[in-house]
This record gives C-alpha cells, sequence and structure tokens, in this order.
C-alpha cells in the first residue's frame, strides 16, 4: 500500500478510507477490468448481419482471449499475484467469458449449425482457451497467441483432419 500511495499521491489514509485492505482495492480494480472485458465481449458475442456463425465464433473467442490478456488474468489464474484473488478471477472468467460461450454454443446447436453436444464444445473450448493463455506455446512455436486461438478455433468448429482437395484449397487461399 506504501508504494500505491506514492504512485497515486495520496495518503494511505486516504485509500483505507474507501479501501478496508489491499485485497478489497485489488477486487475494485478487477471489477472495473472485468466491466471492460464484459462490455467488450458483449459487443463480440452479437451476430453481424451477414456474418457466418464460426466467424461470429471465432470473432467472440479471440476478443475473449485478448481481453482476458490485457488485464492479466491469465497471470491471476495461474498462480501469481494474490492466491486469495484467484477464486475472484476464476468466478468472474466464469461469469463473463465462459457463459457466453456456453450460450453461443447452445444457440449455434438449437439453430443446426452445430451437430456435436454444445456441452462437448464448451468444455474443450474451455480447455484449449485456459492452456494456450497459461502455455509458452506460442513463444516456442514464434506465433502470437491470437494466431494459435484461430488455429485453435477452426480445430474445433471444423476438425483437425479434412480431405486432401480441402486442405489444398486452404492452402491456396491463405497463400493468395
Amino acid at each position: 500500500m506504501d508504494e500505491l500511495a506514492r504512485e497515486l499521491g495520496m495518503s494511505k489514509k486516504t485509500i483505507y478510507r474507501y479501501f478496508p485492505g489491499k485485497r478489497s482495492l485489488l477486487a475494485a480494480v478487477l471489477d472495473r477490468q472485468f466491466a471492460r472485458v464484459d462490455k467488450a465481449l458483449a459487443s463480440a458475442a452479437e451476430p453481424v448481419a451477414g456474418q457466418a456463425f464460426d466467424q461470429q465464433v471465432e470473432r467472440f473467442l479471440i476478443a475473449a482471449g485478448g481481453e482476458l490478456s490485457r488485464i492479466g488474468a491469465p497471470q491471476l489464474l495461474w498462480g501469481r499475484g494474490d492466491p486469495m484473488l484467484r477464486p475472484y478471477v476464476e468466478q468472474r472468467v466464469e461469469a463473463v467469458v465462459y457463459r457466453r460461450i456456453d450460450e453461443l454454443f447452445r444457440t449455434g446447436h438449437e439453430r443446426g449449425l452445430l451437430p456435436a453436444p454444445p456441452e462437448l464444445l464448451s468444455l474443450i473450448t474451455r480447455g484449449a482457451l485456459e492452456q494456450l493463455l497459461a502455455s509458452r506455446l506460442p513463444q516456442d512455436l514464434d506465433r502470437s497467441a491470437a494466431d494459435l486461438l484461430r488455429a485453435t478455433i477452426d480445430v474445433v468448429l471444423h476438425g483437425a483432419v479434412r480431405p486432401p482437395d480441402v486442405d489444398a484449397g486452404a492452402r491456396t487461399q491463405d497463400s493468395a
């Protein structure tokens, strides 16, 4: 709190008037951060006229990964920072991100766009997002987390194994 008071140019007494302790201050900061994340993801989850469902899912998941990275949620979730905040961050990620993912997949399934059970797709996507945000894979492959998330989304939505003509067509489009 000493360092924070110095950075803000105010006394600790003033800070403690509004926040009884460090955790309540951090929780207030996280609330503000997650409010921004919530707003960004609400916008990303909205269907766009003329946009295919898989593009809507991709847009949402890339926004989710970007927003969570921006606020440092992966670091808080995987053991860095105040351990008392981890359950709080988990709860906020569940409410802001994963419930929307669940809803998006349920909607796609109800519209006949996803033959797989939405619960399975949600579970796979949650695991992939969590592992990707926590891993060193982007650095090891010299690719951005967003690039790897796009590849993950492609695998989840379209499958990893495709007929050779589909792969050749995709490569031709990518190189153009």
